[in-house]
């Protein structure tokens, strides 16, 4: 029963659809063009439209500040940013910890490292002179022990 009813429906779908392709198909160059200026000039206005807003937010929020500025004038109050350094200053200062590690101190640490390293490798003699001497003293050794 359902497979006759999809046949049914199916067919005069498809037929809706291929009328619908048709009419498309059959739209002339001139109406494509007025369209595509259509849709152009759209996007054009909303972009406008985009700059105007954020333009707007941005004066405003430059009020805003101006505003929030004066206040902190009047009372005495610092930015939140001022607060945080003198925050972590105070308490830096009696803390047995070390400070937390920015991602450029660490970098530096890492540069420091790496220096410190080619410096001892430079500064140590070679490896094969270490080895020689190693198995010169082993087999003095192995001379001077007599096991009965």
């Amino acid at each position: 029963m359902n497979f006759v009813a999809k046949q049914v429906v199916g067919n005069k779908l498809g037929a809706v659809k291929g009328d619908m392709g048709k009419l498309a198909e059959e739209e002339d160059p001139e109406a494509k063009r007025k369209r595509e200026e259509e849709e152009l000039a759209i996007l054009e206005a909303r972009r406008e439209a985009e700059e105007r807003r954020k333009e707007k937010h941005r004066k405003m929020e430059e009020e805003r500040e101006k505003m929030r500025q004066e206040i902190r004038d009047k009372y005495g109050i610092k930015r939140k940013e001022e607060k945080e350094a003198e925050k972590e200053d105070k308490e830096m200062t009696g803390r047995i910890g070390r400070k937390k590690k920015t991602v450029e101190d660490m970098k530096k640490e890492a540069e420091e490292a790496e220096e410190d390293t080619n410096n001892l490798r430079s500064q140590l003699p070679d490896l094969k002179v270490i080895t020689d001497k190693a198995k010169q003293m082993q087999t003095e050794v192995t001379e001077k022990c007599t096991c009965m």
